[in-house]
């Protein structure tokens, strides 16, 4: 087993990456939680493949176990969501000290970890994570949100999770779109810190391949995020390399109204975008947008910018987390390959990066 700890100022927290782990999910629990409720939210893909395996090892260590199940997808990170979650957690009586187990991909990790972040002013949850895009970043470090009509994830938090389990046996019953869009997260890592990712991913000729080595990925993704959570937890200033393509990536997203793009797709977009850009600049060392353009391809990821509105795509960058007070926005460049950092930008500036 493979095990990542996370430790912050306020708390500290266990990454624990290994095959199986969800057939003893519940005999691991009893380490870090004493009660008895468990309430697991989760999706309904997610329900029918895994669902009875959780539960089975929940029930056995004695734990008595409430099942929340949304649609799955990004049209269910949202209030109206959120708002049935909150009713089912009342109408089960769940108290403080309960815990929310988050089983699916980044929609359902997102939308229960701030649903944990919110009831009662906040309970105990752990995160498993059921996609690669979930299990390299989105269920790591705390973030959790819901997105609003206007743009994604503008109501959130920062509330870690007391531990998070992550079983790569799962990732085998992924459909091919969505094992890439985990791909492009796993890219972007290469891209803004760890050229030895993308070495291994260059080695593979095949989805078998990845699977095979896939812990391996999955620890060093986890490992480069904790380095960088630790350092600046609240996402002020470092942390924000993470962000590689999302600036772009989630006003594509929602643009389309998050129907024509995955996530994972709309971000390997907004790094091929601003990569030609800024190589085209002097910013980036030239040749890193064709070495991304061929790794993104390989592993099934658009590189080409669709035929959209400028100003309607500016107008939602402009309620980007990453903005700041004067007009000015933090943008995430790379100067080369494994190596980004983080440009401040005036915004009428942004679109010369972009577009």
């Amino acid at each position: 087993m493979n095990v990542v700890d996370i430790n912050l100022k306020e708390k500290s927290y266990r990454i624990y990456i290994k095959r199986g782990i969800l057939n003893c999910i519940g005999e691991k629990l009893e380490d870090i939680y004493k009660g008895k409720n468990v309430v697991v939210i989760t999706d309904y893909n997610v329900e029918k493949l895994y669902l009875n395996v959780l539960k089975k090892s929940l029930l056995d260590s004695g734990f008595e176990v409430n099942v929340i199940s949304i649609e799955p997808g990004e049209k269910s990170k949202t209030l109206d969501v959120l708002k049935n979650v909150y009713r089912d957690l009342c109408k089960f009586n769940i108290r403080r000290n309960d815990i929310i187990i988050s089983f699916g991909g980044g929609v359902v990790g997102d939308l229960g970890g701030f649903a944990a972040a919110t009831y009662l002013r906040g309970i105990k949850y752990i995160q498993v994570p059921t996609s690669i895009l979930a299990q390299v970043d989105s269920s790591i470090g705390g973030k959790v949100a819901v997105d609003l009509p206007w743009g994604k994830n503008l109501v959130g938090n920062f509330y870690h999770p007391d531990a998070v389990f992550i079983d790569p046996d799962v990732l085998s019953s992924l459909k091919r779109r969505f094992f890439s869009d985990g791909m492009s997260e796993v890219i972007k890592y290469g891209f803004i810190r760890d050229k030895s990712i993308l070495k291994a991913l260059d080695s593979y000729s095949s989805r078998e391949d990845v699977l095979a080595n896939i812990e391996d990925i999955i620890y060093k993704c986890c490992s480069i995020k904790k380095q960088v959570v630790e350092i600046d937890e609240m996402d002020l200033g470092s942390r924000m390399i993470l962000n590689f393509g999302h600036t772009l990536g989630h006003a594509i997203e929602r643009y389309y109204n998050y129907d024509r793009y995955s996530h994972g797709e709309a971000i390997a977009i907004g790094m091929t975008a601003i990569t030609g850009k800024t190589e085209k600049m002097g910013i980036t060392k030239s040749g890193t947008y064709d070495y991304m353009k061929f790794t993104l391809d390989k592993y099934g990821l658009p590189t080409c910018m669709p035929n959209l509105d400028k100003q309607s795509v500016m107008n939602s960058i402009a309620l980007d987390k990453k903005s700041l007070s004067g007009n000015i926005l933090n943008l995430i460049v790379l100067k080369e390959t494994g190596k980004a950092v983080i440009m401040k930008v005036k915004m009428p500036e942004v679109e010369n990066f972009l577009f």
